[in-house]
């Protein structure tokens, strides 16, 4: 089994057989100590993601069976008994309940493992499902999270209203930038949780991870870090992150037509994760249907391609729509403050994110802005989510920030006019900046461009 853990391959080893539960003692690991061995540990996410484990179908496929059984059976009555006592487990091909684990659920939480580069990973059927489970599993009735004031609406909305009122956990939200007030905020013993995004939505802050990583460690906290912006770009336990969340259904889907999430972390986490009594993905059931996994297994080999045309069209926009004047926000142009930061920090190659937000001031210049790039030149689409092909916009205020009140909105720099543009690769670069000039052309009156 030690050649197999450094190899990187995840519960590999002897299948059962298929006429008795045949293992003997020298086979048997405890699954709530053995789940998920270590992964691999190159730099490069894509070399990581090469190097897991391959799944191959049932009848010898280059593509894995979709294993669509809700329950599984056993040859002995005594296996379940001891699957129940979580001495048999996923780890010797013991399978219970798709609640509890899928094969082809759990082949594609291997691929994630891979991919950010953490002991484990354990898929779910949504984004925010991801994030309110880890963060019932660390944090019980009175306790305290420390988070970034500039978040995703809907996590804002579960740590502001939701948790305090259905949980009796509290956050104080900070400015992730300021080490300082992140330090302060943290109180010694009673903090949990120490939560941000590594770029931040909608406004693209980027986060000192390691700073940040080396603060919680040192008052005892855990770093849960949501990467759903920067798959590729960034990989936040590499860095010294505890915990890395992903909604799946945005860059790394890329077909705009699943829900899904991710928890990649250690495997003694996810393992109480999945305890039958006391853990949130167990009880709380957030489950992934196997043909959803299956889909975004084969889904996942092409991400460092699609991440890259992405961030490439990303960083020429920015820099033209710059020259004619428009007010840009993208971590690529050396003017954006942490420009420099997520130099530092990103996998070579993967450029600085395939999001780019354009400031309007006002809702009213932001909503004719996105009509005419929609409506007239068909440059993309009036939509929330990202990564898509086709190019998404949003005016983040009235939409995916709308949770926020004008307050919080203010505090974490999200302006009225703020568009949100989750940049696609469809169509030749200069025919879709065409387009855009077009649009500009065809509604410029003097307000739409800030003229130096």
């Amino acid at each position: 089994m030690a050649e197999t853990q450094s190899r990187g391959l995840v519960f590999a080893g002897k299948k059962r057989g298929t006429g008795t539960d045949d293992f003997d003692g020298d086979d048997i690991f405890v699954a709530k100590k053995s789940m998920l061995p270590t992964m691999a540990t190159e730099s490069d996410p894509a070399a990581a993601l090469a190097n897991a484990r391959h799944e191959f179908g049932e009848h010898g496929g280059v593509n894995m069976s979709i294993e669509a059984s809700a329950t599984f059976t056993v040859m002995e009555p005594e296996t379940m008994r001891r699957m129940f006592a979580g001495e048999l487990g996923p780890d010797r091909d013991f399978f219970i309940y798709s609640r509890h684990f899928n094969p082809t659920v759990l082949n594609l939480g291997r691929l994630m493992a891979a991919l950010e580069g953490t002991e484990a990973a354990y898929c779910t059927a949504s984004g925010m499902s991801a994030i309110s489970s880890v963060l019932l599993q660390l944090c019980s009735s009175g306790g305290h999270v420390v988070a970034s004031r500039t978040l995703y609406g809907g996590t804002h909305a579960l740590l502001t209203h939701f948790f305090p009122r259905a949980c009796n956990i509290t956050t104080t939200f900070v400015d992730i930038g300021d080490l300082e007030a992140v330090k302060n905020a943290i109180v010694e013993g009673k903090t949990k949780v120490l939560y941000f995004e590594s770029m931040s939505n909608p406004t693209l802050t980027v986060a000192n991870i390691p700073a940040l990583s080396r603060i919680g460690h040192e008052k005892g906290t855990t770093v849960v870090v949501d990467n759903t912006f920067a798959p590729m770009v960034l990989s936040p336990a590499r860095l010294g992150a505890d915990v890395v969340l992903h909604s799946i259904s945005k860059f790394i889907s890329g077909g705009a037509d699943v829900i899904a999430g991710a928890v990649c972390g250690p495997a003694s986490l996810v393992n109480s994760m999945m305890d039958l009594h006391q853990g949130a993905l167990m009880l709380l059931g957030p489950t992934m249907n196997a043909k959803v996994a299956f889909e975004l297994s084969e889904r996942i080999p092409h991400l460092g391609l699609r991440m890259k045309e992405h961030c490439r069209r990303a960083m020429e926009y920015a820099i033209r729509m710059k020259k004619l004047g428009l007010k840009v926000i993208y971590p690529g142009l050396e003017d954006h403050p942490q420009h420099e930061l997520l130099k530092s920090m990103a996998n070579k190659e993967y450029g600085y994110g395939g999001l780019l937000c354009v400031d309007m001031e006002t809702e009213e210049r932001a909503n004719r802005l996105m009509h005419h790039l929609q409506n007239y030149t068909q440059f993309g689409f009036m939509a929330v989510s990202l990564g898509y092909y086709e190019t998404l916009m949003s005016c983040s205020g009235s939409s995916t920030s709308s949770e926020m009140n004008a307050e919080e909105k203010e505090l974490a720099g999200i302006s009225p006019g703020l568009v949100r543009m989750s940049i696609g690769y469809i169509g030749t670069l200069e025919q879709k900046w065409s387009q855009l000039e077009k649009a500009l052309t065809r509604m410029q009156d003097g307000t739409l461009l800030n003229k130096n």
